[in-house]
């Protein structure tokens, strides 16, 4: 597996967003209309939007953000985590986050996500914390 930088121009994009819709996942499609539109192209310092890559197919993607519900440049968010289903299972998601997170201290002073509640474990084991009564927020990361 190889993890590296991407747009949603990337080769297979297209196919692993149809497959997390017709998962009853729109993460890679608001993903793709916001690049389309302007409004996030993971191009500010810090951000990053990365893909995995098994057997020359993209499998997964992550990215990181300066959170946008923080108001707080120093706050980061992990988003759109995605793995296609015929790659679950293989520790693709963590190596995803891992990378994500392998330099975002140069730029965040923590990391925020908004994880469903079968994710909370995940997080849990990638070193993230709960956070309690917060809408936007479900797991921080602390640098």
């Amino acid at each position: 597996m190889q993890i590296v930088p991407i747009t949603p121009d990337f080769d297979g994009f297209a196919a692993l967003r149809e497959e997390s819709v017709a998962e009853g996942q729109r993460m890679l499609a608001r993903l793709q209309e916001n690049w389309i539109s302007g409004l996030n192209r993971f191009d500010r310092p810090g951000e990053i939007l990365a893909g995995a890559i098994v057997d020359g197919v993209l499998a997964g993607v992550c990215g990181r953000n300066v959170d946008p519900f923080a108001g707080d440049a120093s706050a980061g968010r992990v988003r759109h985590l995605y793995v296609t289903p015929g790659h679950r299972g293989k520790s693709i998601g963590s190596q995803l986050v891992r990378f994500i997170v392998r330099d975002a201290a140069d730029f965040f002073r923590f990391l925020n996500t908004r994880a469903p509640p079968q994710a909370f474990e995940f997080y849990g084991r990638l070193g993230f914390s709960p956070v309690l009564e917060n809408n936007t927020v479900t797991h921080r990361l602390y640098f």
